[in-house]
């Protein structure tokens, strides 16, 4: 595929009202019906499961199967505890950063609609600067405007109450992205443009093409768990993001180098098969699109791992986007790594013959 620009304007709108939409773990479902729906002209038929993964089929009678991946869900919080003057104590739905909320601004997700609030914090005046207290999830709160608890719950918040953070996409210096939620749903963007640049190109495959949308990545790669046992897929590419390590306060010698816009990051670790890795760094040699390298040490912490470990191992890798602030509102990847990582997911798949085996020992 020639190196031109991979992203138009049809993508990028996608891209936005994507990203813009609330996507809690847990509550991807509509999220997934905007996927979906910029997915269908590319794909022959959808699988969905119970708990809210979807996967766009191409070739769905074909016996060998191949998934590429990404995970449709976002950090978020939950109501835990409501007291009697109104304010809300929160816990964690995945990896939420206690240290981003105050002076926050939050949706909480009720029966009624979006009720809008805000971490509040004391004000720099009225703390003890000799022995200040850090964002802890013990004492940040939200505040929705409420003065007693019964105030609270005729807006309709309750406990168990999800809460995301209303941020929007926007394009900074005109190359990068940045939105809260790039983790993961880039990945699942960047699948969906993989399937249209296939569909465009009109290539037909000889294997099916599974790109699915799995949920509930961030408590613990769920819903990958669930749906490669509905597939039985006989290879995986799991895309993922990973951190820019060249920022401050981060120790190269402890999480390595990996730089935004540099190139997609291939990953070595026990889940990703190495013959499925070495035809992806193949790939991107033969067709010179630059990658990096990332180690990991017993786990990928990707849907990587779900797919790898189940139906008896299935051959998988990864391939990820180097990303700045992880788990912030405003987490960055450069437009040259998006369109480099879907450029060699789909070159990659293209290298892929049904009829080679991915056995060490054949």
């Amino acid at each position: 595929m020639a190196k031109k620009k991979i992203l138009n304007k049809k993508s990028l709108d996608f891209l936005e009202s994507y990203l813009n939409n609330a996507s809690p773990t847990g509550y991807e479902s509509e999220g997934q019906k905007l996927w979906m729906k910029y997915l269908k002209p590319y794909v022959d038929e959808f699988i969905t499961d119970s708990y809210g993964t979807a996967v766009g089929v191409i070739n769905p009678d074909a016996e060998f199967k191949v998934v590429i991946e990404g995970h449709a869900d976002e950090i978020s919080w939950y109501v835990n505890y409501i007291t009697d003057d109104g304010l809300i104590y929160v816990i964690r739905n995945g990896g939420s950063d206690h240290q981003i909320a105050p002076s926050k601004r939050v949706n909480i997700h009720t029966k009624k609609g979006v009720v809008k609030g805000i971490f509040g914090w004391p004000a720099i005046h009225t703390r003890n600067r000799a022995k200040e207290e850090p964002p802890k999830l013990e004492n940040i709160f939200i505040d929705v405007g409420c003065k007693s608890k019964k105030e609270v719950e005729e807006l309709g918040v309750h406990v168990g109450c999800v809460i995301t953070y209303p941020d929007e996409f926007m394009i900074l210096n005109k190359k990068n992205f940045v939105c809260r939620a790039l983790d993961n749903r880039m990945g699942g963007f960047m699948i969906a443009e993989v399937a249209r640049l296939l569909k465009e190109n009109k290539k037909k495959l000889p294997f099916g093409l599974y790109v699915t949308n799995s949920v509930q990545e961030e408590i613990g790669l769920r819903g990958a768990e669930m749906i490669t046992h509905t597939i039985k897929p006989n290879l995986a590419i799991i895309t993922d993001v990973c951190h820019d390590t060249t920022t401050p306060m981060i120790d190269k010698k402890k999480e390595g180098e990996t730089k935004s816009g540099e190139g997609p990051v291939v990953s070595y670790a026990p889940a990703v098969q190495n013959m499925v890795r070495e035809l992806i760094l193949e790939t991107a040699e033969k067709q010179k699109i630059p990658f990096q390298r990332l180690a990991s040490s017993r786990a990928t912490g990707t849907d990587t791992d779900a797919f790898a470990y189940s139906n008896g191992g299935v051959p998988s890798a990864l391939i990820s986007l180097a990303l700045r602030y992880m788990h912030t509102t405003v987490e960055m990847v450069h437009q040259d790594d998006v369109e480099n990582v879907i450029r060699l997911i789909y070159e990659s798949l293209l290298a892929i013959d049904p009829k080679k085996s991915f056995s060490y020992f054949e």
